[in-house]
């Protein structure tokens, strides 16, 4: 069985990720663990080599000819990020560890500036941790209320409850643009508009929609949107916060250091203007520009094409796996990315986990980082295949006659 043909050379995309050509446990190699992080093309670890190999000096500051052209390449990367998102400018860009840091860095700037006791933060009730527990450190820290937009059984917002939760004292509102446990892809433009018509700004966690759609953060009009490189099939340790040039500006720093700083006395200091606000110290370099590699490797073959044959994937294996007795999806809205979360009767999703990897099937098994999405399903964890441009239909067949099988093995 199979759907319709990508619009790119699927075989020649299989053939740029040298680590799906590894045998696991004597079967080949079928990766399914995309939302967790995605494999590296041959052009990223390349661009990795190059930079240790060719280019490599701390940038900024510099003036030497090494540090100038990795100045050049890191500035670049910030360039390749602006483009891709549709920012108005490269100096809402920046840099961090990952989509975890970058919301990290908003409660602790804007959001300790603007909190005071009785406040409240508005999130989902599908929320990843890295969206739940800063905001809850930060109440702590502000004596802000955390208040949770509830979701119905099929995994989707409710709307109508968000917008009752919106009051006077909202001064935030964080939500996950596409979730990591369900796949749900949230209407963020209502969502963004009901807020602004309260002159309330908008986080956007993109760690997942980024990877999987065309993201413009002028025409959705959020105020900050989050990443992270390591699911878009660039480097772990490399992420990014987009903000809006007029909240960059007013937030403080986040941590100190070097290049951060405009001038140091010992009685007083002067900050850089953002981006460089945000980014004290020496930053990570290569991962930076490879992951400007990374999003030129999307760019040659299309978000748009990848996403159509991702969205196809993920319908037939919706469609086979309905026919699976005993198999439950966990995540049914209509509007869904390449995730497909699901139990079997009687069968931990660890279990599952494990015995899939024993046919080379590596699916991720647990609560995903979402255990209030769990506790809400009443499940204590699920199995998650995930999708990604170099998944094929023929594997989408692997896995469930994987997952018979391991019916099969517990009888």
């Amino acid at each position: 069985m199979s759907g319709p043909e990508p619009r790119f050379d699927l075989e020649q995309v299989r053939a740029d990720f040298p680590i799906l050509r590894q045998i696991i446990n004597r079967q080949p190699l079928v990766y399914l663990d995309n939302a967790a992080s995605t494999q590296k093309p041959r052009a990223v670890i390349d661009s990795l080599r190059k930079v240790y190999e060719e280019d490599y000096a701390n940038v900024h500051r510099g003036v030497h000819t090494l540090s100038q052209r990795c100045t050049d390449l890191f500035e670049q990367a910030r360039e390749k990020v602006q483009a891709f998102l549709n920012a108005r400018h490269a100096h809402e860009i920046i840099f961090t560890r990952g989509t975890t840091e970058a919301i990290n860095l908003v409660a602790q700037t804007h959001g300790r500036q603007n909190l005071a006791p009785g406040d409240e933060i508005l999130i989902t009730a599908m929320e990843h941790h890295s969206n739940i527990v800063p905001w809850q450190m930060l109440c702590e820290q502000t004596g802000a209320v955390l208040k949770v937009a509830p979701i119905t059984l099929t995994g989707e917002l409710r709307l109508e409850a968000f917008e009752d939760l919106l009051s006077e004292r909202t001064r935030l509102v964080s939500v996950v643009h596409m979730s990591n446990a369900l796949g749900t892809i949230n209407p963020v433009e209502p969502i963004i508009a009901l807020a602004h018509a309260r002159g309330i700004p908008v986080l956007l966690d993109g760690a997942q929609s980024a990877p999987h759609m065309t993201v413009d953060v002028q025409t959705l009009d959020c105020d900050f949107y989050v990443f992270s490189g390591h699911k878009l099939y660039g480097p772990s340790g490399i992420g990014v916060l987009y903000g809006k040039e007029s909240l960059l500006k007013a937030m403080p720093p986040w941590q100190g250091g070097g290049d951060m700083i405009r001038r140091v006395t010992f009685e007083k200091t002067e900050y850089s203007e953002p981006p460089y606000k945000f980014e004290a110290g020496t930053p990570n370099i290569a991962d930076t520009i490879a992951l400007g590699a990374a999003l030129d490797y999307i760019g040659a073959i299309g978000l748009d094409a990848m996403a159509e044959h991702e969205h196809h994937l993920l319908a037939y294996a919706t469609e086979q796996a309905l026919h699976i007795p005993g198999l439950r999806i966990i995540g049914t809205a209509p509007e869904k990315g390449a995730i497909l979360s699901f139990t079997l009767d009687r069968i931990h999703p660890h279990d599952i986990g494990t015995l899939l990897d024993q046919l080379g099937i590596a699916i991720r098994a647990g609560h995903h980082c979402a255990m209030p999405v769990m506790d809400f399903f009443e499940v204590p964890a699920t199995a998650r295949a995930s999708f990604a441009v170099y998944n094929t239909y023929q594997e989408v067949d692997v896995l469930m006659d994987g997952i018979r099988q391991v019916i099969r093995m517990f009888g």
